[in-house]
């Protein structure tokens, strides 16, 4: 059976994602440092949780999106695969 977590290749579009999330938490941690309001340290947390999660989404549904495709290929059921992902995204949370 084909495995989900080790078929896919991170492309620089999803790095970039990553990039982005790493300057809003610095962005965050700058805000902490200049005593800015609570308020609006909490609304750029949650902006990068949010941000998180689309990546891991995003992650999982591209893997997932190949070992369909290279299960489908060898003949073989992607049941298993995507119970795999679903509970990858469950954990996430």
């Amino acid at each position: 059976m084909t495995d989900i977590r080790n078929k896919y290749e991170y492309p620089q579009e999803t790095k970039n994602r990553l990039k982005r999330i790493e300057g809003q938490v610095r962005g965050v941690l700058k805000m902490m440092e200049e005593d800015k309001e609570c308020k609006d340290v909490i609304t750029q947390l949650s902006a990068a949780r949010s941000a998180m999660d689309r990546a891991i989404g995003y992650i999982v549904a591209k893997n997932l999106e190949t070992c369909i495709k290279e299960a489908e290929e060898q003949g073989e059921s992607a049941e298993e695969l995507i119970n795999e992902a679903v509970n990858m995204i469950v954990k996430s949370r």
